[in-house]
Order: C-alpha cells, then structure tokens, then sequence
C-alpha cells in the first residue's frame, strides 16, 4: 500500500507506510477525526495519569487494542513502555507484517508520547 508522507508529502509505501499509521494511530485521541469518530486510542486520555503499574498496562493494552483494530497489515508481537526521569514516555512495538506472501518482521516501532 501506499500512501503519502505526513511531513513531507512525498509517496511512503510498505514498512515506512506501517510505522507512519502505527505513530497516526497511537497518537491520535478517539473522537478527534470529523468522519472517523472511533479511530484513534486511548492513549491520549492517559498520557497526563501518574505513571504507576495500572497506567503503565492500561497504555500497553490501549496500543495492543488500537492496533488490532485498525492496523490489520500487522500482528503485534510485544509492547513497552519507558518512561524516564523527565516523564518522557515513549511506546516500543514489535511485530510482525502480515499482508504479504510471508510474514516479515517491522523491526522496533517507537512512538513518543506527548500531553
């Protein structure tokens, strides 16, 4: 598939089109997108909760859950969440693309999260 590059406007296609749409859907906060009101995940809404082991397995499970429904290209494999010092978190996805002849692995997709 592909599709356009969100910075730069060129054509993006295959691994580099999945991790773009994995960044978009991560990051995009459910009910923000005028005819696509259920796209998005959760992860906005918990980017601001104090970051304890529930808020940590709620984002885990928000990624896990946002990919599966609207990233069908991929199987997710793993998800981790780090979070440093400052606060800064970021989400580190692994899995697998599945829209091909035979799987084939993404390598590591990490999405910043920012409040």
């Amino acid at each position: 598939m592909t599709g356009m590059n969100n910075t730069t406007g060129r054509a993006v296609a295959d691994v580099a089109h999945i991790r773009q749409s994995v960044r978009d859907i991560l990051t995009t906060p459910i009910g923000s997108r005028a005819m696509r009101r259920d796209y998005g995940s959760l992860i906005p809404e918990l980017i601001d909760q104090p970051m304890n082991p529930a808020t940590r397995l709620r984002v885990m499970s928000a990624s896990v859950s946002a990919l599966v429904r609207w990233e069908p290209r991929i199987r997710v494999a793993s998800v981790r969440l780090a979070v440093d010092a400052k606060g800064n978190a970021v989400v580190d996805i692994e899995g697998d693309r599945i829209d091909g002849p035979r799987p084939e692995s993404l390598g590591p997709v990490s999405v910043a999260l920012r409040g």
